[in-house]
Order: structure tokens, then C-alpha cells, then sequence
């Protein structure tokens, strides 16, 4: 199976939005976005997201804490992303369509979209390098400070305001329960579900004063899911996991 054409964002839909999506602005998306990520499935974590673009130069800063730490004894590889493509809001909990308390990643597409561009520790910032742990987020708490050439899909949507930011990867000992975590993954099967599956989720929206938003996470309301964006959701994230072979399950543990 090709990964890459399974995840990838397809750019004619992408500018389909941008063109009917909102109304006329200026030309460009200078400005700064931001948002204050709202939790899912039972994740305790919290994480800030600014971006601030000028051009084509973007600079984002991602500050995240208290999400799991440990996933298969070492640190755990948090990737995150900014999506589009879709309804440029979050899930709710009825989005769970089968019911088992984790919302997939898959069942999130509809909402948020595709990858537009990697927010990665280093490197490249494309959708393709969703599928490079190495520069995922390490570990529960970390905070990401860089600027990029940032592509004109995600210009676009943030344009438009329908850019969304999603940190992966969900803690066993949150999840609803053990077997619905390790269940196979909807991206890979030799993945657990629940490291696979959002757990942090905002909209980026333009900022006045470039002052952080106050109050909760812009989650979205219940809209109808048209599009099935599937499994273009997640753009790889812990597939390179699963390189080594294998299946993984993960124990709930109260130790961080």
C-alpha cells in the first residue's frame, strides 16, 4: 500500500476551498492565527498555537504539555499537524461512530481535513514528513519555536479559516478503556488506535493585536459530514513505527 498516496491532501480540493470558501480578502494571509486546543477522547492535555506569516515566511510556536510520555519504553513521538481541506472545525463526541470512546483519526477527517503542512521539530515541513517520528514532539511536555517556507495550500486555508491544528497520540492511562486503545490502528494495523488518534485540536483563527485567544478551544459545532476525507487524515504520523514489525499494545500505567 502506498502511504503517501493514502494520506495525501489533494491539492484540487484544497483550491477548490480557497476559492469558495469565505469571502473575498486582501490579497495574501499576512497576519498572525492562533488557537488554544481543546482535548479529545479523554486526553488531560492542553497546547497553545500561534502563527504568525508575512509573505511566505511562517513562524509557529507550539507550546504542549501533559500528554503521555512514554510510548514502547521511550519517549513518546507526539506528531501534529495543521489540516485542511474540510469544515476547518474539530470533532465532537459524536463523531465517534462505532462508539468505543476514541475518536479516530478517520472519524476526525470530515472535520478537519487532510495534512497541509507538518509542524515538525526540525526539517521538512511538508505533508510528507508526517511520517517521520524523529521529528515529532518528544515526550508529554515540549514546545516547538521555528520559522518556514510555508506552502500556499496552508496559506490558503488559513486564509479562508479553515486551518486546524491536531497533536496526535492519546495516553493509555486516559483512554476509555485498554482494548479500545489497542485495538488496531484505523492508519496502521500495527499500530495501537490510540496512538494513532488526535488528541489535541483547535482552528487557527486571525488574531487581533496578535494576542492569544481567551477561553476554551474552538472545537466546532455539529455540522453534517458531506465529504469522507478518510484516511488522508493523519499524512503517516507513526507509521515508521510499525517499520520494525510487529504489533504493539500498550499498558495502562498510573507511573508517568
Amino acid at each position: 500500500m502506498n502511504k503517501k498516496a493514502l494520506f495525501a491532501v489533494p491539492t484540487l480540493a484544497v483550491g477548490l476551498l480557497a476559492m469558495g470558501g469565505a469571502p473575498a480578502m486582501a490579497d495574501g494571509a499576512d497576519g498572525t492565527y492562533t488557537s488554544t486546543l481543546g482535548q479529545l477522547s479523554g486526553t488531560t492535555g492542553s497546547a497553545t498555537m500561534t502563527v504568525t506569516l508575512q509573505g511566505n515566511e511562517a513562524t509557529v510556536d507550539l507550546r504542549v504539555s501533559g500528554l503521555a510520555e512514554k510510548f514502547m519504553d521511550g519517549a513518546y513521538p507526539h506528531v501534529q499537524h495543521i489540516h485542511g481541506g474540510a469544515q476547518g472545525t474539530c470533532p465532537t463526541p459524536d463523531a465517534d461512530e462505532n462508539g468505543d470512546g476514541i475518536l479516530s483519526t478517520t472519524e476526525g477527517a470530515p472535520f478537519y481535513g487532510g495534512i497541509l503542512s507538518t509542524i515538525g521539530t526540525s526539517g521538512d515541513t511538508s505533508a510528507d514528513a508526517g511520517l517521520d517520528l524523529t521529528l515529532g514532539g518528544q515526550g508529554g511536555n515540549y514546545t516547538i519555536q521555528r520559522t518556514f517556507e510555508m506552502n500556499q495550500e496552508t496559506q490558503d486555508a488559513l486564509k479562508a479559516g479553515t486551518a486546524v491544528m491536531v497533536v496526535h497520540g492519546l495516553d493509555p492511562a486516559t483512554s476509555s478503556s485498554e482494548e479500545a486503545f489497542n485495538a488496531p490502528s484505523d492508519l496502521e494495523e500495527s499500530l495501537p488506535l490510540g496512538a494513532t488518534s488526535p488528541a489535541l485540536c483547535g482552528t487557527l483563527v486571525a488574531s487581533q493585536m496578535g494576542a492569544m485567544p481567551q477561553g476554551g478551544a474552538d472545537t466546532g459545532v455539529e455540522q453534517q459530514t458531506g465529504s469522507n476525507l478518510g484516511m488522508i487524515a493523519l499524512g503517516g504520523g507513526l507509521v515508521l513505527a510499525a517499520a520494525a514489525g510487529g504489533t504493539y499494545a500498550v499498558r495502562r500505567s498510573t507511573t508517568k
